[in-house]
C-alpha cells in the first residue's frame, strides 16, 4: 500500500553500514558507489485510503545520494 511521510522522520537509528548491508552490491549498482548505510525511524504517514497512521521506516542512504527505497515496516497504533 503506498503512502506519504506527513511528519519529520524521528528516532532514527543506524541498522547496518557498508557491507553489512545485505543489497549492497544492488544499490551501488543501481545508484552509485557511497558510503552505504540502512536507518530506520519513526512517522506519521498518510496511506492511499486518507488513514494517517504512526509507522516504523527503513531506508538506505548514502552521503551525496540522499534516502533510497522508503519502506513502511510496521504500525506503532
Amino acid at each position: 500500500m503506498p503512502f506519504e511521510i506527513i511528519s519529520e522522520i524521528s528516532d532514527i537509528e543506524v541498522i547496518a553500514i557498508g557491507n553489512t548491508i545485505r543489497d549492497i552490491a544492488r544499490l551501488k549498482k543501481n545508484y552509485s558507489l557511497g558510503q552505504w548505510r540502512k536507518l530506520k525511524g519513526i512517522a506519521m504517514v498518510r496511506l492511499s485510503n486518507g488513514r494517517v497512521r504512526r509507522a516504523e521506516l527503513h531506508w538506505y542512504e548514502a552521503h551525496g545520494i540522499g534516502k533510497r527505497e522508503i519502506k513502511r515496516k510496521r504500525y506503532l497504533d
